[in-house]
């Protein structure tokens, strides 16, 4: 019987010619404790069923929607999913979080994990529920932005459907494609595009069970504690002025990352700030699915219709690109939501490419760092993979760089083939060793080492064994969170994260499990990650930064410089090797394989 919380079983879809076959993946209490769901037991999910060195777009390589324990309870922020892949971005793993109904939906299918691998002969619609799966070609949704053909498919299927779509840019296989629902975005390395080339517009679920608890009057009065202190002090940037409070106070401290990298301060910044914003253009704010916080904030447009504006896609699209005009900024994040297109990478790319024209490496003399016009041509060009410019953009700065050549990968913003998110490293070292070593690339979402950075903690110009302690540390716990599944925002609201969190997962599965217990378990998640990437061809080389953050030393607003060497770095690299356990090239030891579970 499986623990509460879980069915014990993940559904492993085959879409192949005109049908759709499906077999059960047994889990047994052993694996689900070790992995907890999420992104955890989507890694171990990966090691089972993708074939070692996989061409992540071939039909062979699998893609995963992973639940969890918590989804489906009352808990805020607990209505959350991972989709899990081989990153045709990357080629390394790569695990990307939403939140929405699909994740409640998707569960009570009566599965813990949906595991779809193969290629339709045609491009169609992948429907699972409770009676099973069924494959319906839809060769009317092509082209259609994601949140269109979500419409079309409840209408053609029904209301009590839940969709995860990718928009055009995953149907033509840009490598950072997204997958998409209810308006939100499981967005970075490129799973659209893995959807793309099964030739699956979207994946439909409807929930059809139940799943029950171990102990429903414990879950209710911690789901009653946690909801109230989700709205004390630790929630309350964002509830106020959401993710894109962080502007202004990043480019105060010359962490803006800002015209590729080459400075740290944007002069644009007050136009794009959410304090200005929310003033002129707030309209909204809004919720996921059952969540209490409400980060969400939705801004007017020029001439019409709103969009929902976070800190990673203003940077991304503004100052990454020296755009200052909001107008243009919320135009381009529109079009990446209507394309398909992770912002992060989209911006990363083009920012990229701008340099490279600077520089005589690319003749489109039409695309400027600070022309906001040019970034809907860009992004038009990428969405279709149009020849020239848009079939160079669509791979990614780090393939890319690789086709242009000339030195132009020393400036390409990326880690493991990722773009770099909204943190300067030269002036965040924490963070900057969290994005050297982490397994999915350059990623704050999986490595917060900026908290450290930015609270005083360390001092953020020197990177030491502190540093280390602290990428360690918030990267145990997004492995925890990320895997229960619960939200990011959430983490200041736990005042001893690892007891708190072990208590709410015994509440739900029953499982005597506790603090220390819950920190071997991150430790496992992590290797694991590495374990995958290593048998994918990752080495010790690859847990670095771009030259330039290397290289040359970064200009701050007070008139000193920030510098980080490569010396600096392989550093405190190497002391992260050490903490981990692992061997001086940074591999899991063959001792601690076993406890992976992959046998």
């Amino acid at each position: 019987m499986a623990p509460g919380g879980f069915f014990g079983r993940a559904l492993i879809v085959d879409v192949g010619d005109d049908a759709a076959t499906a077999a059960v993946c047994e889990l047994d209490d052993q694996v689900l404790r070790a992995y907890l769901g999420g992104a955890g037991l989507g890694t171990w999910l990966l090691h089972r069923f993708a074939p070692p060195r996989v061409d992540p777009l071939a039909p062979e390589a699998p893609l995963a929607f992973v639940f969890s324990s918590l989804v489906g309870t009352p808990l805020t922020t607990s209505a959350k999913f991972a989709v899990v892949a081989k990153s045709p971005l990357t080629g390394l793993l790569t695990d990307a979080l939403a939140s929405s109904q699909f994740a409640i939906a998707g569960k009570l299918t009566g599965h813990d994990a949906l595991v779809v691998r193969g290629r339709a002969a045609q491009l169609s619609v992948l429907l699972i529920d409770g009676d099973g799966v069924r494959l319906e070609p839809a060769p009317e949704l092509a082209g259609l932005p994601a949140a269109e053909a979500e419409t079309q498919a409840r209408q053609r299927f029904g209301r009590g459907w839940r969709t995860a779509a990718i928009g055009p840019a995953g149907e033509r296989q840009v490598r950072y494609a997204t997958v998409s629902h209810d308006g939100r975005h499981a967005g970075r390395g490129g799973l659209g595009a893995v959807l793309g080339a099964k030739n699956i517009k979207a994946v439909l679920v409807r929930a059809t069970t139940k799943v029950g608890v171990a102990d429903e009057a414990g879950v209710l009065a911690a789901s009653k504690d946690l909801r109230r202190r989700s709205f004390g002090p630790a929630t309350a940037k964002y509830r106020e002025l959401g993710t894109l409070a962080n502007l202004l106070a990043f480019n105060a401290v010359s962490t803006l990352p800002t015209r590729n990298f080459t400075a740290a301060t944007f002069e644009g910044a007050p136009r794009l700030a959410a304090e200005e914003l929310h003033e002129m253009r707030g309209v909204a704010r809004n919720s996921c699915a059952s969540c209490s916080i409400g980060c969400e904030h939705i801004y007017s447009r020029k001439g019409g219709g709103s969009q929902r504006m976070e800190y990673e896609n203003v940077f991304a699209l503004g100052p990454l690109c020296g755009v200052s005009d909001p107008d243009d900024v919320f135009a381009a994040s529109a079009k990446c939501d209507e394309l398909g297109l992770d912002t992060i990478s989209a911006g990363g790319t083009i920012a990229w490419a701008m340099e490279c024209v600077e520089r005589g490496l690319i003749d489109e003399p039409w695309l400027k760092f600070g022309d906001g016009r040019v970034l809907l041509r860009a992004l038009e060009a990428i969405g279709a993979r149009s020849p020239g410019l848009g079939e160079l953009l669509a791979q990614g700065s780090w393939r890319a760089a690789g086709i242009v050549g000339q030195g132009s990968i020393d400036f390409a913003p990326q880690v493991k083939g990722l773009e770099l998110p909204g943190y300067e490293p030269r002036s965040l070292q924490s963070m900057a060793l969290g994005l050297a070593v982490n397994s999915r690339g350059a990623d704050h979402n999986r490595s917060g080492a900026y908290e450290a950075d930015l609270s005083g903690e360390v001092n953020r110009f020197r990177g030491g064994d502190a540093h280390v302690s602290a990428a360690v540390g918030t990267e145990d716990r997004a492995a925890v969170m990320d895997s229960m599944i619960l939200c990011k925002f959430l983490r200041g609201v736990f005042e001893d994260p690892f007891t708190e969190w072990a208590t709410l997962l015994s509440l739900v599965t029953g499982w005597a499990v506790d603090a220390d217990e819950l920190r071997g378990t991150a430790a496992r998640i992590v290797r694991a990650k590495r374990a995958f990437n290593q048998r994918e061809g990752a080495t010790a080389a690859d847990d670095t930064l771009p030259a330039r953050m290397l290289e040359t030393p970064l200009p701050m607003a007070s008139g000193r410089t920030a510098t980080l060497t490569a010396q600096q770095l392989q550093a405190m690299v190497d002391s992260y090797y050490v903490t981990r356990g692992l061997d001086e090239e940074g591999r899991v030891r063959p001792s601690d394989l076993p406890d992976l579970l992959f046998d």
